[in-house]
């Protein structure tokens, strides 16, 4: 599975987001989705994720109700709509897929990851 990260950009604090990646190859419908971040200097960390089949989702603290994920299998894509950005959410977002239900904010229980887009908020 080949995932393809897009819709980062610069934005004021307040601002929002939709991130988009979409998946090639393989079986989008099968795999676990989730997005993670990464600012300089500091360690990739779990945003949010998602269940197959559109089910349960799972966010950070520091993001949970201001960012929701979700996927269209139609699309073999997954989002993360981002509201009432702040400047400290600024950083690299990853999606990345996995097959196991457990694990999720541990980025060894991912097997495929896309190439990042990178997010700016200006306070």
């Amino acid at each position: 599975v080949q995932l393809q990260a897009s819709g980062g950009g610069l934005v004021q604090a307040g601002g929002s987001l939709r991130l988009s990646c979409q998946a090639f190859g393989g079986d989008f419908s099968s795999h676990y989705m989730s997005w993670f971040r990464q600012a300089p200097g500091k360690q990739r960390e779990f945003v949010a994720g998602v269940a197959k089949r559109g089910g349960s989702t799972y966010y950070a603290d520091s993001v949970k109700g201001r960012f929701t994920i979700s996927r269209d299998d139609a699309k073999n894509t997954v989002y993360l709509q981002t509201y009432s950005l702040k400047p400290e959410d600024t950083a690299v977002y990853y999606c990345a897929a996995k097959q196991v239900p457990f694990y999720w904010t541990t980025s060894r229980a991912y097997d495929y990851w896309g190439q990042g887009t990178q997010v700016t908020v200006s306070s």
